[in-house]
């Protein structure tokens, strides 16, 4: 038996058994499950699981982290025992029966955000190459200036930076009635009429462009960029379009739906959705700008002190909105630059656990968790090390505030999202680079530095295991 093979059999045995399992599927960093009787899982043994880096249940699900490339191989390995039938779409369907309202809207704004967020990520690396290559001090290198670049040349990279978001409604749409249980190629359709060259750009009327006025007060444009009609849209499209579908004969099904669910969902998108959303959308952002905007520093702290709170809650997707807003309105994102303060402050305090700890086990749990934070992601270093001592975790808290703290009075602001620490290095390829090291270097040593000192001892440690 290889040791992943024995690894997902001991996580059945601790979990309580197959009976106990009724879905298996897995993320980037976590095996997820769906459990029937949470009574019979045994937590320590889980967590005394070899490569196993914490556990916890949240949305519905019990979720083991293993980290990346590990959790894939334990997943094979879990179906081998019995759960071919299960999939990743089969325990979202699950996991929406559990938790309450709030929970199950805010997993659910999630999984419509998450699978466009690559694109996203694509996008923000070409923009911060598109940066660096047109620098005069790079251009300076080869003997170049700013004149010497193609317009052919330029228009290819807008090509690579633009399309995301003009037609971003149409890729939101889709993941939306992907989600809400429609057709997702209606919501392509429909989210792609958002942005028709027919209807007046979006940006052309933010410029003092005029929109077409529809009944002489009902301002109709297009919604390049936007995200709140187009999510609206698909919640509401997707339930139209099953209410058609249990409605009309079979014969016509594949002539009527389509073209019934089109026909309502854009004139209700174009003349009262659109309108409505598009203006709260404005709103949100301004309130956005404003809490950014606030002297001394004081969003940064605030952001970066409490943004890895927000993670263990699992809302935190619902940011990717002000993120794409903030993009769209200013081409840069102040809010990716203060967030990276606090995973990488999360990584500093893990680290410094690991080289502090004479516990051989602990080490190699900790250390592997603090390269993990470094590319962005904090699961393993939080719930494997920090949360499970407490005081590394708050020493975090501290070092993610100090790091937010800089990067606010300094204007810091990447070029895309998603991306932190040194994957995020790649939205900073421009005169702001040095000031972005700076940020992440003061997170991870005032994170180091305290947990070093006051976060942790292997007593201390030892304490909280036997409580």
């Amino acid at each position: 038996m290889s040791e992943n093979s024995k690894i997902a059999k001991s996580v059945i045995e601790a979990v309580g058994g197959e009976d106990n399992i009724s879905s298996v599927a897995h993320c980037a960093t976590r095996l997820r499950l769906i459990i029937e009787d949470r009574s019979k899982i045994d937590q320590e043994a889980v967590e005394n699981i070899d490569k196993v880096k914490g556990a916890f249940y949240n949305s519905g699900q019990y979720q083991i982290i293993f980290g990346t490339g590990t959790v894939n191989r334990v997943h094979e390995e879990m179906l081998k025992f019995g759960f071919e039938g299960s999939t990743k779409n089969e325990a979202k369907k699950e996991g929406t029966k559990k938790g309450n309202p709030i929970q199950r809207a805010i997993r659910s704004f999630g999984d419509v955000f998450v699978p466009i967020i690559p694109v996203l990520v694509a996008t923000g690396l070409f923009m911060g190459l598109r940066g660096l290559i047109v620098q005069e001090q790079v251009l300076g290198l080869f003997g170049l200036t700013p004149d010497d670049i193609s317009e052919n040349f330029l228009l290819f990279t807008e090509v690579l930076t633009d399309t995301a978001f003009i037609f971003l409604p149409a890729l939101v749409a889709w993941s939306t009635f992907r989600v809400f249980g429609g057709t997702p190629i209606i919501g392509l359709i429909l989210g792609l009429m958002l942005v028709s060259p027919a209807l007046p750009n979006a940006w052309d009327v933010a410029g003092g462009g005029e929109p077409i006025m529809f009944a002489g007060f009902i301002p109709v444009v297009g919604y390049q960029a936007s995200v709140l009609p187009a999510f609206i849209a698909g919640i509401i499209g997707a339930k139209v379009e099953r209410f058609i579908r249990n409605r009309v004969p079979e014969a016509l099904d594949l002539i009527v739906t389509p073209f019934l669910t089109l026909l309502l969902m854009i004139t209700l998108a174009l003349f009262i959705i659109g309108p409505i959303f598009h203006a709260l959308e404005g709103v949100i952002l301004q309130a956005t700008l404003a809490v950014l905007a606030w002297p001394f520093g004081i969003s940064g702290i605030l952001i970066g002190g409490l943004n890895q709170i927000i993670v263990i809650t699992g809302v935190h997707h619902i940011f990717n909105l002000l993120e794409i807003q903030l993009l769209d309105e200013l081409g840069a994102n102040p809010y990716n630059a203060i967030i990276t303060a606090s995973v990488a402050a999360q990584g500093g305090a893990t680290l410094a656990v690991g080289l502090k700890t004479k516990s051989k086990k602990l080490k190699a749990l900790a250390l592997p968790s603090s390269f993990s934070a470094f590319l962005g992601i904090t699961e393993p270093a939080i719930f494997g090390v920090n949360l499970r001592y407490i005081k590394p975790f708050i020493m975090g808290l501290i070092g993610g505030a100090a790091g937010g703290f800089v990067a606010s009075i300094s204007g810091l602001a990447g070029t895309g999202m998603a991306i932190t620490v040194i994957p995020g290095t790649l939205l900073y390829l421009n005169e702001q680079i040095f000031m972005y090291l700076l940020v992440n270097l003061v997170a991870i040593a005032v994170a180091f530095v305290l947990t070093w000192l006051f976060g942790y001892s292997d007593k201390e440690a030892k304490e909280i295991t036997e409580a």
